[in-house]
Protein backbone atom coordinates (compact mmCIF):
# COMPACT_ATOMS: atom_id res chain seq x y z
CA UNK A 1 0.00 0.00 0.00
CA UNK A 2 1.02 3.64 -0.38
CA UNK A 3 1.92 5.59 2.73
CA UNK A 4 3.34 9.03 3.54
CA UNK A 5 6.30 8.22 5.77
CA UNK A 6 8.36 10.61 7.86
CA UNK A 7 12.13 10.04 7.67
CA UNK A 8 13.45 13.34 9.00
CA UNK A 9 12.62 17.04 9.09
CA UNK A 10 11.48 18.16 5.60
CA UNK A 11 11.72 14.54 4.43
CA UNK A 12 8.33 12.87 4.02
CA UNK A 13 8.15 10.26 1.28
CA UNK A 14 5.07 8.74 -0.35
CA UNK A 15 6.13 5.18 -1.01
CA UNK A 16 5.00 1.59 -1.09
CA UNK A 17 5.05 -0.21 2.24
CA UNK A 18 3.68 -3.46 3.63
CA UNK A 19 0.04 -3.66 4.69
CA UNK A 20 0.11 -3.86 8.51
CA UNK A 21 -0.74 -7.12 10.27
CA UNK A 22 -3.17 -7.35 13.18
CA UNK A 23 -2.27 -8.42 16.68
CA UNK A 24 -4.62 -9.26 19.54
CA UNK A 25 -7.04 -6.57 20.65
CA UNK A 26 -6.49 -4.59 17.46
CA UNK A 27 -8.63 -3.46 14.54
CA UNK A 28 -7.67 -2.79 10.92
CA UNK A 29 -9.29 0.24 9.30
CA UNK A 30 -9.47 1.17 5.63
CA UNK A 31 -8.84 4.90 5.79
CA UNK A 32 -11.14 7.31 3.95
CA UNK A 33 -10.02 10.84 4.91
CA UNK A 34 -7.13 12.06 7.08
CA UNK A 35 -6.43 15.60 8.23
CA UNK A 36 -3.03 17.23 8.56
CA UNK A 37 -2.61 18.28 12.19
CA UNK A 38 -0.38 20.97 13.64
CA UNK A 39 1.68 18.25 15.33
CA UNK A 40 2.23 16.60 11.91
CA UNK A 41 3.40 19.97 10.61
CA UNK A 42 5.78 20.37 13.56
CA UNK A 43 7.29 16.96 12.82
CA UNK A 44 7.65 17.88 9.13
CA UNK A 45 9.41 21.14 9.93
CA UNK A 46 11.42 20.33 13.05
CA UNK A 47 11.09 16.62 13.87
CA UNK A 48 11.69 14.33 15.53
CA UNK A 49 9.79 15.99 18.36
CA UNK A 50 7.30 13.34 19.48
CA UNK A 51 8.34 10.54 17.10
CA UNK A 52 10.54 8.22 19.19
CA UNK A 53 14.16 7.87 17.99
CA UNK A 54 15.57 4.46 17.17
CA UNK A 55 17.67 4.43 20.31
CA UNK A 56 14.59 4.96 22.50
CA UNK A 57 11.51 3.11 21.13
CA UNK A 58 8.04 3.83 22.49
CA UNK A 59 7.75 1.43 25.41
CA UNK A 60 4.11 0.40 24.89
CA UNK A 61 4.70 -1.01 21.39
CA UNK A 62 8.40 -0.75 20.50
CA UNK A 63 7.87 1.73 17.66
CA UNK A 64 10.65 4.12 16.62
CA UNK A 65 12.20 5.88 13.67
CA UNK A 66 10.52 6.07 10.25
CA UNK A 67 6.82 6.68 10.85
CA UNK A 68 3.63 6.94 8.81
CA UNK A 69 2.04 10.14 10.13
CA UNK A 70 -1.69 10.91 10.47
CA UNK A 71 -4.01 10.67 13.48
CA UNK A 72 -7.11 12.71 12.48
CA UNK A 73 -9.03 10.23 10.35
CA UNK A 74 -12.15 8.32 9.46
CA UNK A 75 -12.57 4.92 7.86
CA UNK A 76 -14.21 1.52 7.65
CA UNK A 77 -13.39 -1.54 9.76
CA UNK A 78 -12.09 -4.30 7.46
CA UNK A 79 -10.52 -6.74 9.94
CA UNK A 80 -10.92 -7.50 13.64
CA UNK A 81 -8.22 -9.17 15.73
CA UNK A 82 -8.56 -11.84 18.38
CA UNK A 83 -9.78 -10.89 21.83
CA UNK A 84 -11.18 -7.53 20.74
CA UNK A 85 -12.96 -6.29 23.85
CA UNK A 86 -15.87 -4.36 22.38
CA UNK A 87 -18.96 -6.31 21.34
CA UNK A 88 -20.04 -3.26 19.35
CA UNK A 89 -17.21 -3.44 16.82
CA UNK A 90 -18.32 -5.08 13.57
CA UNK A 91 -16.86 -5.48 10.11
CA UNK A 92 -18.02 -2.67 7.87
CA UNK A 93 -18.57 -0.18 10.68
CA UNK A 94 -17.93 3.46 9.80
CA UNK A 95 -15.59 4.74 12.48
CA UNK A 96 -13.29 7.42 13.79
CA UNK A 97 -10.35 6.87 16.09
CA UNK A 98 -9.34 8.42 19.39
CA UNK A 99 -5.60 8.03 18.84
CA UNK A 100 -4.37 8.20 22.46
CA UNK A 101 -2.66 5.14 23.92
CA UNK A 102 -3.82 4.03 27.36
CA UNK A 103 -1.16 2.55 29.61
CA UNK A 104 -3.08 -0.29 31.34
CA UNK A 105 -0.72 -0.16 34.32
CA UNK A 106 -1.19 3.55 34.99
CA UNK A 107 -3.26 4.82 37.91
CA UNK A 108 -4.48 7.61 35.61
CA UNK A 109 -5.97 5.07 33.21
CA UNK A 110 -7.82 3.34 36.04
CA UNK A 111 -9.20 6.75 37.08
CA UNK A 112 -10.43 7.48 33.55
CA UNK A 113 -7.74 10.14 33.04
CA UNK A 114 -6.02 8.09 30.36
CA UNK A 115 -4.63 11.14 28.53
CA UNK A 116 -2.42 11.70 31.57
CA UNK A 117 -1.03 8.16 31.64
CA UNK A 118 2.64 7.77 30.83
CA UNK A 119 4.36 7.26 28.51
CA UNK A 120 2.21 9.62 26.42
CA UNK A 121 1.59 8.21 22.96
CA UNK A 122 -0.53 8.61 19.84
CA UNK A 123 -1.28 6.76 16.64
CA UNK A 124 0.62 8.47 13.81
CA UNK A 125 3.50 9.49 16.06
CA UNK A 126 4.34 6.61 18.39
CA UNK A 127 2.86 4.13 15.90
CA UNK A 128 2.21 4.15 12.17
CA UNK A 129 -0.79 6.30 11.32
CA UNK A 130 -3.40 7.06 8.69
CA UNK A 131 -1.58 8.70 5.80
CA UNK A 132 -2.00 5.27 4.25
CA UNK A 133 -4.75 3.01 2.90
CA UNK A 134 -4.81 0.84 6.02
CA UNK A 135 -4.03 1.55 9.66
CA UNK A 136 -4.11 -0.65 12.75
CA UNK A 137 -5.37 0.71 16.09
CA UNK A 138 -6.17 -0.64 19.53
CA UNK A 139 -9.78 -1.72 20.01
CA UNK A 140 -10.45 0.85 22.74
CA UNK A 141 -9.63 3.69 20.31
CA UNK A 142 -12.56 3.02 17.96
CA UNK A 143 -15.78 5.06 17.91
CA UNK A 144 -18.66 4.46 15.49
CA UNK A 145 -20.10 7.36 13.53
CA UNK A 146 -23.69 7.51 12.23
CA UNK A 147 -24.51 7.07 8.56
CA UNK A 148 -25.63 10.71 8.49
CA UNK A 149 -22.06 11.86 9.17
CA UNK A 150 -19.71 12.16 6.21
CA UNK A 151 -16.21 10.74 6.31
CA UNK A 152 -14.91 14.30 5.88
CA UNK A 153 -16.75 15.33 9.05
CA UNK A 154 -15.39 12.22 10.72
CA UNK A 155 -11.82 13.24 9.99
CA UNK A 156 -12.45 16.38 12.04
CA UNK A 157 -13.78 14.61 15.15
CA UNK A 158 -10.34 14.24 16.76
CA UNK A 159 -9.26 17.90 16.55
CA UNK A 160 -12.80 18.93 17.51
CA UNK A 161 -12.49 16.73 20.59
CA UNK A 162 -9.30 18.56 21.57
CA UNK A 163 -11.18 21.88 21.33
CA UNK A 164 -14.31 20.69 23.15
CA UNK A 165 -12.19 19.21 25.92
CA UNK A 166 -10.34 22.52 26.37
CA UNK A 167 -13.59 24.49 26.52
CA UNK A 168 -14.99 22.06 29.09
CA UNK A 169 -11.83 22.31 31.17
CA UNK A 170 -12.22 26.11 31.14
CA UNK A 171 -15.62 25.71 32.82
CA UNK A 172 -17.07 28.20 30.33
CA UNK A 173 -20.61 29.05 31.37
CA UNK A 174 -23.66 30.11 29.39
CA UNK A 175 -23.45 33.84 28.71
CA UNK A 176 -19.75 34.26 29.45
CA UNK A 177 -17.06 35.86 27.27
CA UNK A 178 -14.19 33.88 25.78
CA UNK A 179 -11.06 35.22 24.05
CA UNK A 180 -9.05 32.84 21.87
CA UNK A 181 -5.51 33.62 20.76
CA UNK A 182 -4.67 31.80 17.50
CA UNK A 183 -7.06 31.24 14.58
CA UNK A 184 -5.54 28.06 13.25
CA UNK A 185 -7.62 24.86 13.10
CA UNK A 186 -7.64 24.29 16.87
CA UNK A 187 -8.37 27.93 17.67
CA UNK A 188 -11.26 28.01 15.20
CA UNK A 189 -12.60 24.72 16.55
CA UNK A 190 -12.42 26.25 20.05
CA UNK A 191 -14.54 29.08 18.64
CA UNK A 192 -17.16 26.56 17.47
CA UNK A 193 -16.99 24.70 20.79
CA UNK A 194 -17.41 27.94 22.77
CA UNK A 195 -20.43 28.84 20.63
CA UNK A 196 -21.92 25.40 21.30
CA UNK A 197 -21.29 25.92 25.03
CA UNK A 198 -23.30 29.14 24.99
CA UNK A 199 -20.65 31.86 25.15
CA UNK A 200 -22.22 35.26 24.47
CA UNK A 201 -19.09 36.97 23.19
CA UNK A 202 -16.16 35.25 21.51
CA UNK A 203 -13.07 37.27 20.62
CA UNK A 204 -10.41 35.93 18.24
CA UNK A 205 -6.86 37.30 18.04
CA UNK A 206 -4.46 36.37 15.23
CA UNK A 207 -1.87 38.04 13.00
CA UNK A 208 -3.24 36.57 9.73
CA UNK A 209 -6.07 38.63 8.26
CA UNK A 210 -7.38 35.71 6.20
CA UNK A 211 -7.76 33.58 9.30
CA UNK A 212 -9.44 36.43 11.14
CA UNK A 213 -11.89 36.68 8.25
CA UNK A 214 -12.61 32.97 8.62
CA UNK A 215 -13.19 33.46 12.36
CA UNK A 216 -15.69 36.22 11.60
CA UNK A 217 -17.48 33.97 9.10
CA UNK A 218 -17.71 31.22 11.72
CA UNK A 219 -19.32 33.52 14.31
CA UNK A 220 -16.67 35.46 16.24
CA UNK A 221 -18.18 38.61 17.74
CA UNK A 222 -14.89 40.53 17.63
CA UNK A 223 -11.66 39.94 15.71
CA UNK A 224 -8.38 41.64 16.61
CA UNK A 225 -5.12 41.64 14.66
CA UNK A 226 -2.37 40.37 16.92
CA UNK A 227 -0.06 43.11 15.63
CA UNK A 228 -2.31 45.80 17.12
CA UNK A 229 -1.28 47.70 20.22
CA UNK A 230 -3.30 47.64 23.41
CA UNK A 231 -5.01 44.35 22.66
CA UNK A 232 -5.95 43.69 26.27
CA UNK A 233 -7.49 47.17 26.50
CA UNK A 234 -9.55 46.49 23.37
CA UNK A 235 -10.83 43.29 24.95
CA UNK A 236 -11.68 45.03 28.21
CA UNK A 237 -13.52 47.77 26.32
CA UNK A 238 -15.54 45.08 24.51
CA UNK A 239 -16.42 43.49 27.87
CA UNK A 240 -17.55 46.60 29.73
CA UNK A 241 -14.17 47.23 31.29
CA UNK A 242 -13.90 43.91 33.12
CA UNK A 243 -12.09 41.53 30.76
CA UNK A 244 -12.89 38.07 29.44
CA UNK A 245 -14.09 35.26 31.67
CA UNK A 246 -11.99 32.70 29.79
CA UNK A 247 -8.82 32.98 27.71
CA UNK A 248 -7.72 30.05 25.53
CA UNK A 249 -4.22 30.03 24.06
CA UNK A 250 -4.04 28.19 20.74
CA UNK A 251 -0.92 30.04 19.58
CA UNK A 252 1.66 29.21 22.22
CA UNK A 253 4.13 32.10 22.46
CA UNK A 254 5.15 34.55 25.18
CA UNK A 255 3.24 37.48 23.68
CA UNK A 256 -0.09 35.65 23.50
CA UNK A 257 0.34 34.30 27.02
CA UNK A 258 1.16 37.70 28.50
CA UNK A 259 -1.63 39.47 26.62
CA UNK A 260 -4.11 36.70 27.31
CA UNK A 261 -3.58 36.88 31.05
CA UNK A 262 -3.87 40.68 30.92
CA UNK A 263 -7.17 40.30 29.00
CA UNK A 264 -8.87 38.30 31.76
CA UNK A 265 -11.21 39.70 34.37
CA UNK A 266 -10.25 39.24 38.00
CA UNK A 267 -11.03 35.61 38.82
CA UNK A 268 -10.75 34.62 35.16
CA UNK A 269 -9.58 31.27 33.82
CA UNK A 270 -6.82 30.57 31.30
CA UNK A 271 -6.53 27.33 29.32
CA UNK A 272 -3.32 26.54 27.46
CA UNK A 273 -3.98 24.22 24.55
CA UNK A 274 -1.07 25.13 22.25
CA UNK A 275 2.21 23.23 22.11
CA UNK A 276 4.49 25.89 23.55
CA UNK A 277 7.92 25.41 22.00
CA UNK A 278 9.67 27.72 24.50
CA UNK A 279 9.19 28.41 28.22
CA UNK A 280 7.21 31.50 29.15
CA UNK A 281 7.67 33.86 32.06
CA UNK A 282 4.77 34.73 34.33
CA UNK A 283 4.05 37.44 36.89
CA UNK A 284 3.01 35.20 39.76
CA UNK A 285 2.12 38.09 42.04
CA UNK A 286 -0.37 39.34 39.46
CA UNK A 287 -1.97 35.88 39.34
CA UNK A 288 -2.25 35.82 43.13
CA UNK A 289 -3.76 39.29 43.47
CA UNK A 290 -6.27 38.70 40.69
CA UNK A 291 -7.04 35.03 41.52
CA UNK A 292 -6.27 33.89 37.99
CA UNK A 293 -6.50 30.16 37.24
CA UNK A 294 -4.19 28.65 34.60
CA UNK A 295 -4.74 25.16 33.30
CA UNK A 296 -3.07 23.13 30.59
CA UNK A 297 -4.91 20.53 28.51
CA UNK A 298 -3.41 17.51 26.77
CA UNK A 299 -5.31 16.04 23.79
CA UNK A 300 -8.72 14.99 25.19
CA UNK A 301 -10.50 12.37 27.19
CA UNK A 302 -14.05 11.05 27.48
CA UNK A 303 -15.54 13.49 24.96
CA UNK A 304 -15.58 11.65 21.61
CA UNK A 305 -19.23 10.47 21.80
CA UNK A 306 -20.44 13.98 22.62
CA UNK A 307 -18.32 15.52 19.86
CA UNK A 308 -19.74 13.10 17.30
CA UNK A 309 -23.24 14.19 18.35
CA UNK A 310 -22.31 17.88 18.19
CA UNK A 311 -21.00 17.53 14.64
CA UNK A 312 -23.80 15.26 13.44
CA UNK A 313 -26.45 17.64 14.81
CA UNK A 314 -24.77 20.61 13.05
CA UNK A 315 -24.02 22.34 16.35
CA UNK A 316 -20.39 22.45 15.24
CA UNK A 317 -20.01 23.38 11.58
CA UNK A 318 -16.61 21.73 11.19
CA UNK A 319 -16.86 21.38 7.39
CA UNK A 320 -16.41 25.15 7.15
CA UNK A 321 -12.77 24.70 8.20
CA UNK A 322 -11.92 22.45 5.24
CA UNK A 323 -10.01 24.53 2.69
CA UNK A 324 -8.64 21.78 0.48
CA UNK A 325 -8.96 18.04 -0.26
CA UNK A 326 -5.93 16.48 -1.93
CA UNK A 327 -4.48 13.13 -3.00
CA UNK A 328 -1.93 11.25 -0.93
CA UNK A 329 0.66 11.60 -3.72
CA UNK A 330 0.46 15.39 -3.35
CA UNK A 331 0.67 15.54 0.44
CA UNK A 332 4.03 17.33 0.62
CA UNK A 333 3.53 20.00 -2.06
CA UNK A 334 -0.21 20.62 -1.70
CA UNK A 335 -0.44 19.69 1.97
CA UNK A 336 2.51 20.45 4.23
CA UNK A 337 4.12 23.13 2.07
CA UNK A 338 0.75 24.79 1.45
CA UNK A 339 0.14 25.04 5.19
CA UNK A 340 3.60 26.53 5.70
CA UNK A 341 3.30 29.15 2.96
CA UNK A 342 -0.39 30.10 2.81
CA UNK A 343 -2.16 31.43 5.94
CA UNK A 344 -5.54 31.13 4.21
CA UNK A 345 -5.25 27.35 4.45
CA UNK A 346 -6.97 26.00 7.56
CA UNK A 347 -7.70 22.27 7.41
CA UNK A 348 -6.38 20.17 4.54
CA UNK A 349 -7.80 16.67 4.19
CA UNK A 350 -6.13 13.79 2.39
CA UNK A 351 -8.58 11.75 0.32
CA UNK A 352 -6.84 8.42 0.80
CA UNK A 353 -8.95 6.61 -1.78
CA UNK A 354 -8.46 9.18 -4.56
CA UNK A 355 -6.34 8.07 -7.49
Amino acid sequence: MKAARWYAAKDIRVEETAIPILKKNQVKIEVQFTGICGSDLHEYLHGPLLIPPQEKPYSLNGHSGVTTLGHEFSGIIVEIGQDVHSDNIQLGDRVVVEPTYKNPNSVFTSKGEYNLSEPLGFIGLMANGAFAKYVIVEDYMVHKIPDSMSFEQGALVEPSAVAVYAVRQSNLQLGETCVIFGAGPIGLLCLLAAMAAGATRIIIVDIAEKRLKKARELGATLIINGKDENISQQIKKHTGGLGADVYIDAAGVQSTFTTGIASLRNGGRAVLIALFEKPVTVNALDLVKREITIKGTCASRNVFPDVIKLIDSKQMNVEALITRKIKLDDIVKDGFEALVSDPSEVKILIDIGAN
